[in-house]
This record gives structure tokens, sequence and C-alpha cells, in this order.
């Protein structure tokens, strides 16, 4: 079942919020706990990876699996196997190499890793707590003799990593959390670290109105906005419509190393389906 979004509001709206908030009473006090902690490590946090690490730091304290977007232990487990589902039948293959931007917890992670050769899958994140995490999830499910890599990192450019080695590379909601600069950022480099017929999938929030964010928390994108970075940097990029078929809150773009085409990138029109996000 496709997912339900609105993709023409502006959550920023004065209007939006007042509507939300008489049609989600229940939802007010969590975004106001939200908003005072926003104002205070946006205080203490100038640059967005101090802020978001922080957040990571703050979430992960309460709950690991919460912290990357699960409520529950089921959504948890719902999820990581909907990513490795996708991405399987969309090219992964056991003898791949993979660079898994944003691993979390290893949500999908654990997943990957018991797919893959041993040695294959490299996660990376900017929260060392959650790496924590990700570590106690890798013990849990066996998987050590997978012997995954999984390392600390401050910014997207990826200089670490060794040219045209990463078959695969992947990032779930991560763009949905980043400011144009960080994205800008990655796609400036994925290239150099993509082997040669290697993809690179990842989500975002998808918008058709204006493009804004939420509590430094939440961004929302045009598609043609992220399908011309990619161009800028040399990458091909495709919308991937039967993503949101899934029911997945978030949208999905692939892009591969080439010469930049001037093809239609767009996504497809919001077909009627419209619903509340969060504030």
């Amino acid at each position: 079942m496709a997912s339900r979004k609105n993709l023409l509001v502006d959550r920023t709206a004065l209007a939006h919020k007042v509507r939300y908030a008489l049609t989600h009473p229940q939802r007010v006090p969590r975004h106001l706990k939200r908003a005072g902690r926003d104002r205070w490590l946006a205080f203490k946090h100038r640059d967005h990876v101090s802020y978001y690490r922080a957040v990571m730091a703050s979430d992960t304290r309460r709950n690991p699996e919460a912290a990357v977007g699960s409520p529950t232990h089921e959504e948890w487990l719902r999820l990581g196997e909907l990513q490795f589902d996708y991405l399987r039948a969309h090219g992964l293959r056991p003898g791949h190499r993979m660079l898994d931007i944003g691993c979390g917890n290893l949500r999908a992670g654990w997943r990957f890793i018991e797919y893959l050769e041993p040695g294959h899958y490299y996660g990376i994140d900017i929260s060392p707590d959650v790496l924590v995490a990700a570590k106690r999830t890798l013990a849990t499910r066996g998987l050590q003799a997978k012997l995954p890599h999984l390392t600390l990192t401050q910014d997207l450019t990826l200089d670490f990593l060794p040219d045209a080695y990463f078959d695969v590379v992947h990032a779930h909601s991560v763009f949905s959390h980043s400011p144009i600069e960080i994205i800008d950022e990655c796609l400036a480099h994925v290239g150099r670290v993509l082997a040669p017929g290697g993809f690179f999938d990842f989500t975002f929030d998808r918008t058709l109105g204006t493009e804004h964010q939420v509590l430094r928390e939440d961004f929302y994108y045009r598609t043609e906005t992220l399908t011309a970075l990619g161009h800028r940097h040399g990458l091909r990029a495709r919308f991937m419509d039967d993503w949101e078929l899934l029911g997945h809150g978030q949208s999905k773009i692939r892009v591969t190393a080439g010469p930049a085409r001037s093809s239609r990138a767009a996504a497809p029109a919001a077909s009627g389906r419209t619903g509340e996000l969060s504030p």
C-alpha cells in the first residue's frame, strides 16, 4: 500500500501548526518537548553534525531502537526487513562490498551483514552512542564472524575510504535529517568510492511545495533539487517510484557514477495521496 503523505504542506506555516495541534492534541506535549530540546542543543552546538550527534545521544540513552525511528521492536524489525528486501530485489548481491551511511544500531545492517560475504559490510555513523548499540546488535545476532566494519565519522567527505571500492552505498533516513550542504558534500565525494557499475541509494523527505525544515531534525526537499545536485557532481540520478508503494514515509533516489544526463528525473505527481506527517 502506498504511503499517505502530504507533499504540498509547509510544516513551518502557522496555519499548518494550528491545524495539526487541533487535529492531534495528544502530540503537542511531545512536540513542545522536542522544541525545547532543539533550542538548548542549538545553543550548545552551532554546527549541524555536533547538534545531531547530541540529538542521537539523547535519543539513544532512552531507547536505541526509537533513536533510529522505530517506536517498537516489531517496527524496528519490519523497517529493517523492508530496507533489506528492497535492496536485494534491486541489485544487492552477497559478493558486493557495501557502505552503509548512517548505519545506526544496525536496524537493517544486521541483515546486510548476515547476507554479505565476511568483511564486505562497512557501516559509518556520526553518533558514538548509536555505534555502541550497533555492536550490541551484532553480538546479539551472533554475527561476529562476518567481520563488519563499524566506524565513527565527523563528515561525509568519505576521505578515509578507498577509490572505486563499494558496489553499493546506502543511506536510509540520513538526508531526511540533513541540511543541503551535507547532502551536497556526500554527493560530491560518493562517486569516488563507487566501484564501476556501483550505485548509491538514499531516502529523503519529499515535498512538491516549499522546501523547509522542522526543528533542525526533519528536512523536506523537492526531488529535482537532489537530482540536480547529483548531476552537478557527475552522477546520474533516478527517482525510485516503486519504493513509495511499500508504505514508507520517505522517498528514494538512486545515483550512479557516469556522465550526468538531462533526461527527466522528476518524481511522480502526488496522485491524490495526502496525509499529515509530524509537525
